[in-house]
């Protein structure tokens, strides 16, 4: 705004700010000025987000090490002439890349349909006249003439205004409409005590005003935030790190495993091409073709769970995130509370009046004579739909109370007509409406307590009006004090009873009553609180609000057992994650409530949790929200009243705005994450048995017991149909009264890598026992030995989805074979197994001749052999755990972790 005022407007006087602009306010700008200033400052609007293009969400499912290490593989094949296996290969790769690139697509598509906005016009004076035109075409200057639902199109500085209030929840946090004027201020004062500017994206609630634009497009104040959005740079998510931190394992083991096996077949006088070709197999068999589609596919089912119960994702990744999550900095207004005002007590001279089960019970004179003053004295309509019912919150929640007693509305204005009417006047901090009651007139005043404090002569006791002493007066003003510091806002109500029409409204008020306002809590938040501090998650609330409200809204949500701690965004100003003070640090970490928290400092905040090794979810609806949403490892926007801006930053949209579907997708995300591990476990499992059973071979001078295309079609049949109903287990039911995950834990850690080397050691066993048996005791044919071992490996493997259940979990009932899926898994699975040794064509292409009934009833009986060994193991886990000081620890080859629950 300075630069084209060259002040800041809100410090210049109404005659300076008009000469700075060079405008004719009677007048305003000419067509000449007008195309000069477009062309100078451009259009009015923001620089528009570029939406994701479809080469870039193609581009994204590609980036996986495990893909890469795949496509080399393919080419090795290729350039080996094996093209059934290269193909093979290509196949798994398209079909991985094609599952994510239309999941995140309809993303995209969910996203686009909540962003939809209309355009806006706006009333101004131009060339002498009034017009109205599209808002894009405003430029510094224009002077805009605005009236009670004008939505902002452009940063103005007010130079007229009458009774007028704006909303500037979405880019303050504050509540409740601001009343506005025209007075310079102080160079020095923060936003949301600017009183004379109106800014883009704001709406004025009552009055009207005359206005000249200081700023345009992105030099407004929600430009700036919009810049600040743009320069967040958004999170790598963690289970993007996990996985490509496991890809990058995975690379360095196949290359070793390969390069060895080529180095020992070459000293043992193979010849070099042949095991080149081997080294290709070992790299099919040590990289699991089907980590990527089953984590795909995991994701994917998730996200299509949570958008079934409100909650739009916006990347595949971010499912997992929310499960994550060690720490929740939530928006007050609109996220914890309703984002409109209700009448909570009715405080009179002898005592309070509370609410009673949601409403107030009529029959005390007093509170009948006080909500017939707020019905009266009103300018709020209420309709059937809530869309309908406008004007100031306060006036309509006045209404609700007064309606929610039994009082008829309607029949109140039949029998009181209203004769007179005195408006809001600023100076006076009241209004007055004046009604004609039998053969005298009745006064309805509310206004700001102070003030009609100051005009009261008596107050209302249950028998009557009585003088209002100094005692009484400073009794009042206690009362008031202890309601502000317990964050209400508060109206004063007060009337007279006289035989003219015409005298002054505030002379010689009786008080009858201050009414206490509170913006309600959404009625989800205490029980979603509980939820989440119950998983370990802590939750903060970040808000521009004042921190008395705060603090009040913190309390009644849960968010502190013991004592509350509130931070206000003035000690914040300026702070610098990366060099903040120890003490401040300190605070911060352990602080409940930010209250007056610029946008700046929002994003500040976010990058010190991070720092201190926080997974982050930040809530929010506001274009002041936009940034941190952004920058925070999963930022979760409202998708009813949130605006286009901070949907665009979001990675999930609440389309019900409920703070407890946000716990629904945490749970959903823990789900995943166990499941991911779990499906990891046997696939890793499964894939090193293969590795084994060929190095083991080779380097032992023996043929191979499998081939590259047989490995290529165990890891895309045997691996990846269990390990996908793995994936879709429902989760363990106490999921969410674990703490969360070490941050920096990997998916698959030294207890997961112990188990997978005892359970692949098991596999290997079985499977080059059984080709062993078929070669020397069996006396089969090389090739009919391979498919003893085959199918022996094959069959191991579908048995080996029952040794990743947990160790709480039964033998027999337990969350794998309660798990649907998997029995359909290994149905169809048993199937393709079959195919593979007896369809025609098939059989022919896998080089799996029939090994006949011996060799089918000894690679049948050894397939078992690894699932008793591993349920043995895990009896022997359990056991050990339950002893209570055992007097020596059995040898155990493998420990319980994370891979299911206890």
């Amino acid at each position: 705004m300075a630069e084209v005022t060259g002040a800041a407007p809100h410090a210049l006087a109404c005659e300076e700010i008009i000469a700075a602009l060079s405008v004719d306010r009677t007048h305003g700008l000419t067509a000449r000025e007008i195309e000069e200033r477009r062309a100078r400052y451009g259009a009015n609007q923001l620089r528009a987000q570029k939406p994701q293009s479809l080469s870039s969400l193609i581009a994204h499912q590609f980036r996986s090490i495990i893909i890469w290490l795949l496509a080399a593989a393919a080419l090795l094949s290729f350039a080996f002439g094996d093209l059934a296996e290269g193909i093979a290969i290509l196949v798994v790769i398209l079909f991985n890349g094609a599952i994510g690139f239309f999941t995140e697509l309809r993303a995209v598509r969910s996203m686009e349909a909540l962003l939809r906005i209309a355009e806006v016009q706006t009333l101004v004076r131009r060339g002498g006249r009034v017009q109205r035109i599209d808002a894009r075409d405003l430029v510094p200057g224009d002077i805009v003439i605005l009236d009670a639902g004008d939505v902002i199109t452009a940063d103005l500085r007010l130079l007229q205004a009458s009774n007028l209030q704006s909303d500037e929840s979405i880019l303050t946090g504050e509540s409740l409409p601001v009343a506005k004027g025209i007075s310079a201020l102080p160079v020095q004062t923060d936003l949301h005590a600017r009183s004379n500017m109106v800014f883009k994206g704001t709406a004025i609630t009552q009055g009207a005003a005359e206005a000249v634009v200081t700023a345009t497009g992105m030099q407004t104040e929600i430009g700036r935030i919009s810049a600040l959005t743009e320069a967040a740079q958004a999170e790598v998510s963690p289970l993007e790190r996990r996985l490509d931190r496991l890809g990058h394992r995975l690379v360095w083991l196949t290359l070793g495993l390969a390069v060895l096996m080529v180095v020992v077949g070459v000293i043992r006088g193979h010849a070099l091409i042949d095991m080149i070709r081997t080294g290709t197999a070992l790299a099919v068999a040590a990289v699991p073709e089907g980590l990527p589609i089953v984590a795909t596919l995991c994701l994917a089912r998730g996200m299509w769970r949570m958008a079934a119960q409100n909650a739009v994702i916006t990347r595949l990744s971010s499912v997992e995130t929310l499960g994550a999550t060690t720490l929740i900095l939530t928006d007050k207004t609109g996220t914890l509370t309703e984002n409109e005002m209700a009448v909570v007590r009715y405080l009179f001279a002898d005592g309070d009046r509370a609410l009673d089960h949601g409403k107030f019970a009529p029959g005390d004179g007093r509170l009948n004579l006080a909500l017939r003053i707020g019905a009266l004295c009103n300018n709020a309509t209420l309709a059937a739909a809530a869309a309908e019912t406008s004007g100031e919150p306060m006036e309509v929640a006045l209404l609700h109370a007064a309606r929610g007693a039994g009082m008829n509305l309607r029949s109140l204005e039949e029998t009181c007509p209203q004769v007179a009417e005195h408006a809001f006047d600023p100076g006076h901090n009241m209004m007055a409406s004046v009604h004609a009651e039998g053969d005298c007139f009745f006064y309805a005043i509310k206004g700001a307590p102070e003030a009609v404090l100051e005009q009261c002569t008596h107050e209302f006791h249950p028998d009557g009006p009585v003088p209002l002493d100094a005692t009484a007066r400073r009794a009042w003003a206690d009362r008031q004090s202890a309601a502000a510091r317990e964050g209400l806002r508060l109206l004063a109500l007060a009337t007279k009873q006289t035989r003219s029409p015409d005298e002054d409204p505030y002379e010689g008020l009786a008080l009858v009553s201050l009414v206490c306002f509170l913006d309600p809590l959404r009625a989800d938040v205490p029980d979603a609180i509980r939820s989440s501090l119950e998983a370990g998650v802590r939750v903060a609330m970040i808000t521009g609000d004042h921190a008395d409200t705060a603090a009040t809204i913190a309390r009644q949500a849960g968010l502190a057992e013991g004592g509350l701690h509130v931070i206000e965004g003035k000690e914040l100003r300026d702070f610098d994650p990366e060099t903040v003070d120890p003490d401040l640090r300190a605070r911060i970490l352990s602080a409940d409530v930010f209250a007056r928290v610029a946008p700046e400092t929002k994003l500040s905040l976010v990058r010190l949790f991070q720092k201190a090794g926080h997974v982050v979810a930040m809530t929010g609806d506001g274009v002041n929200d936009a940034p941190a949403l952004k920058k925070s490892d999963i930022g979760i926007a409202m998708g009813q009243r949130g605006t286009q801006v901070a949907r665009e930053a979001a990675d999930v949209v609440l389309k019900d705005d409920a703070f407890g579907t946000l716990i629904m997708a945490m749970r959903q995300g823990r789900v995943i994450f166990d499941n991911i591990r779990k499906f990891v476990v046997y696939l890793m499992s499964c894939n090193v048995s293969e590795v084994l059973v060929v190095g083991i071979a080779v380097g032992a001078g023996l043929p191979a017991p499998l081939l590259p295309l047989q490995i290529l079609f165990l890891n895309l049949v045997t691996d990846v149909f269990p390990a996908f109903a793995l994936g879709l287990g429902k989760g363990d039911e106490g999921i969410m009264s674990r703490p969360p995950r070490d941050p920096a834990e990997p998916i698959a850690g030294r207890p997961e890598w112990s188990r997978i080397g005892f359970l692949s050691g098991a596999i290997t066993a079985a499977t080059l026992t059984g080709f062993l048996l078929a070669l020397f005791w069996l006396d089969l044919q090389e090739e009919q030995a391979v498919s003893v071992a085959f199918l022996t490996l094959a069959l191991a493997q579908l048995w080996n989805v029952f040794n990743v259940r947990s160790t709480g979990g039964g033998l027999w009932v337990n969350e794998v074979t309660g798990n649907p899926y998997v029995w359909g898994a290994l149905v169809l699975c048993s199937g393709l197994i079959g195919a593979a040794l007896w369809l025609p064509g098939l059989s022919d292409l896998l080089r799996l001749p029939d090994p006949g009934p011996a060799g089918l009833a000894l690679a049948g009986a050894l397939s078992l052999a690894p699932l008793v060994i591993g349920q043995v193991a895990l009896i022997l886990r359990l056991w050990q755990r339950q002893m209570p000081k055992p007097s020596a620890s059995p040898i155990i080859p493998f420990k319980e972790s994370d891979v299911g629950p206890d």
